[in-house]
């Protein structure tokens, strides 16, 4: 039987894949360090979420181009490592289509869209107050398959 991670501690977390691997990916020292929260991960499927500081603004006084592909990045990650087997990224690319505020948060949710042999494709969402605000899509090379 597989053992599963749930984290009953914090609401709005659903750990659906092995505890080790939701252990290995929910560590992540780059998302701690940007405040990059992982609410969701199930196979082939992932939620991150990155509350908009005045630390992530760019010149402009919008968030830097950098934190919003990163909160969606690390939606990707999680989700083409959910099944436990290491995949890296190929591919990405982000479309950018709105700016947001300091105060909102931004969730990105990552699904995979095709499998195919040792590669596989997902489309991330990036919303904030419920409104698209990116589109990231990208593809991996799937080490083990």
């Amino acid at each position: 039987m597989d053992e599963r991670a749930n984290d009953d501690d914090a609401s709005e977390r659903d750990f659906d894949v092995d505890a080790d691997v939701a252990e290995r990916i929910d560590g992540d020292a780059y998302c701690e360090t940007l405040g990059i929260d992982l609410a969701v991960l199930e196979p082939g499927h992932a939620v991150t979420e990155l509350v908009v500081t005045e630390d992530l603004l760019n010149f402009h006084g919008t968030p830097h181009g950098g934190a919003v592909y990163s909160v969606a990045d690390a939606a990707f990650a999680a989700a083409s490592n959910s099944r436990g087997d290491p995949a890296v990224a190929l591919e990405t690319n982000m479309s950018y289509l709105d700016a947001v505020d300091v105060g909102d948060t931004l969730t990105a949710t990552a699904e995979e869209t095709h499998v195919s042999g040792r590669t596989a494709e997902y489309e991330v969402v990036v919303t904030a107050d419920d409104e698209r605000v990116a589109t990231f899509r990208g593809r991996v090379y799937r080490i083990d398959a």
